[in-house]
């Protein structure tokens, strides 16, 4: 019986996964390495790799300093308004991600959108710029490092930190001390679910970036606008370099729980 369910396990994982991810490593690798770095090295390509690495580093900064302020007040404070807070933070992973890009739209249009006038009269502009990829990105990918440290902060109690500020600790060496050491694994594979979550964002950049090539088209961008124009070869080359580094990602993840578990 054990056998038979890791087989339908196996078997399921690799029809839905790892047959279309060799096929795109197929098509890929089939001309050649020297064809992939051509390809890949092409002006349109590298700024795309180069945006997609810029919004990953600010959406995965913005969403970090947030979660964990947040994980904070949620696992140490009950206040009125809290069940609301933990509901919106939780929104982006009920929504799908073209409502995100449409009701970012709706907001920043510089014509109709709720905020877009003003902050463009003030020569603020958001869509099709490099802030709206940036906003788009860590709005999906608001909730992981909020969900995976609040528990370890429940988990952890109070006791550690009371006895630190009772002894005289100022609550900036409590919290670099004490709780940030307690909490970092958990810190660590939320970063990681937000990088490997921006990385893979289409749905809501397609909608406030423009796909602009050279300007506001990221890899998952490029990938798709390579498909439309019917220059398969480069779709090809992009998707595998996205599953490369979504493969590291996940290597880094499983390395995470090992050694969290180890901790533990």
């Amino acid at each position: 019986m054990r056998w038979c369910l890791r087989s339908i396990a196996l078997f399921y994982t690799s029809f839905l996964v790892g047959i279309p991810v060799v096929a795109i490593a197929y098509r890929a690798l089939r001309p050649g390495m020297q064809s992939l770095f051509s390809q890949l090295g092409e002006a349109y390509a590298v700024h795309a790799l180069v945006l997609t690495v810029e919004v990953v580093i600010v959406s995965v900064a913005a969403n970090t300093v947030f979660g964990v302020g947040a994980a904070l007040l949620l696992a140490r404070r009950r206040f009125p308004g809290a069940s609301l807070l933990e509901a919106l933070i939780d929104l982006p992973l009920s929504l799908s991600p073209v409502v995100v890009g449409l009701a970012l739209l709706l907001c920043y249009s510089s014509t109709n959108g709720l905020l877009g006038p003003f902050l463009f009269a003030h020569g603020i502009r958001v869509l099709f710029s490099f802030p709206a990829i940036a906003m788009a990105s860590a709005f999906v990918s608001l909730p992981y490092v909020v969900r995976e440290v609040q528990p370890l902060l429940i988990e952890l109690g109070t006791d550690q930190e009371q006895a630190a500020e009772t002894l005289g600790a100022r609550p900036t060496t409590v919290f670099w001390r004490i709780t940030l050491p307690s909490i970092r694994w958990g810190l660590t594979y939320g970063v990681l679910l937000t990088t490997a979550r921006v990385l893979g964002e289409y749905g809501a950049v397609a909608v406030v970036s423009g796909n602009i090539e050279g300007h506001t088209q990221t890899m998952t961008l490029y990938v798709a606008n390579s498909l439309t124009n019917i220059t398969n070869q480069g779709a090809y080359d992009g998707a595998l370099l996205l599953a490369l580094i979504s493969g590291v990602v996940l290597a880094t993840l499983s390395f995470t729980r090992t050694r969290e578990a180890k901790a533990r």
